[in-house]
């Protein structure tokens, strides 16, 4: 048996039903979650972002980077901790996420990673060693104005290994990238390398089907309108610049171009639901390439699985 402590991660495309999966594995094996979703970082970010607030009652809602949230009683770490307007890098992501598995591992619980954000996942699965490239403003500002196609371009060519796992939609992940290419004069790929394993991780993918799967979004997408995305988002634009990268998340960009009277609100939720639909692709294309990967199809072959590997542990119910 490895001498490392337990981390179980659930993972899965958005909609497939990761929440759920998660809160009902801490209740049954005595564990804490932990937020691995970018957009999910974010305070006053509800709804758009599917966060485990607006889909579960029994919240207490105390969020600070250090007190968790409670939902049904279970800790529920790193959610809505973070304005829209405040920077927030995987490197510290990184480091409070290896914090917290830590601090749980203390209390003899069981530290449960959830989310769809790869690189969030990566960064702790792998160890990543990430760039520590301080980050210029000159740069950026320069950077900015260009479009995600051009960037995308100007990566591609002199990392085409990135443009592999960084969306042309990501703006904010191709400037970062060419951002470090330049500074360090090394491609940003090779520089995320991973390092020692930190823990005896089991990951658990959620297995769905391509067509169910959007029909899922769908209806969730109709459910976000219906429990008020378009005021969720007017709030958010009074306070926030639309410049943002947060505010360029899926969700608020297209109810934005309907705010702005660009497009009407039909068009902006089926906007919506297929980039949506396209997010999907993209993070089930990302979480293929690893074979260490459970895949399973509900709660019971999780939890099987989970008793299997973790069978000597007994912190385990």
């Amino acid at each position: 048996m490895s001498s490392l402590k337990p981390l179980i991660v659930i993972l899965g495309p958005t909609s497939s039903g990761k929440t759920e999966m998660g809160l009902r594995l801490a209740k049954q094996f005595n564990g804490e979650i932990i937020n691995a979703d970018s957009r999910q970082i974010y305070k006053e970010m509800l709804i758009a972002t599917g966060s485990p607030i607006t889909t579960n009652r029994g919240l207490t809602h105390v969020v600070t980077e250090v007190k968790p949230l409670f939902i049904k009683n279970i800790p529920h770490h790193l959610f809505h901790i973070k304005n829209p307007n405040q920077k927030f890098s995987l490197l510290q992501y990184k480091k409070l996420a290896i914090k917290t598995i830590n601090d749980i591992h203390k209390k003899n619980k069981i530290p449960i990673l959830v989310g769809g954000t790869g690189l969030y996942i990566s960064a702790i699965v792998d160890n990543l060693e990430i760039p520590k490239a301080t980050p210029n403003k000159n740069l950026r500002i320069k950077l900015e104005k260009h479009t995600n196609q051009y960037l995308f371009n100007k990566l591609k060519k002199i990392d085409p290994e990135s443009t592999k796992k960084i969306s042309e939609n990501n703006k904010r992940k191709l400037i970062r990238a060419l951002e470090v290419c330049e500074i360090t004069g090394k491609a940003y790929s090779v520089q995320q390398t991973k390092g020692k394993i930190l823990f005896n991780i089991l990951q658990i993918g959620i297995k769905t089907n391509r067509e169910q799967l959007y029909k899922k979004i769908d209806k969730r997408v109709d459910r976000m309108t219906k429990e008020g995305l378009v005021e969720e988002t007017k709030k958010l634009r009074k306070k926030y610049s639309s410049n943002l990268p947060a505010m360029s998340g899926i969700g608020y960009f297209e109810i934005g171009l309907f705010i702005k009277g660009k497009i009407d609100l039909k068009e902006a939720i089926q906007k919506i639901k297929y980039r949506t639909h396209q997010y999907a692709r993209r993070q089930m294309t990302w979480f293929k390439r690893d074979e260490k990967i459970k895949w399973v199809r509900n709660y019971r072959d999780a939890k099987k699985i989970i008793k299997k590997i973790y069978k000597n542990f007994v912190i385990l119910k």
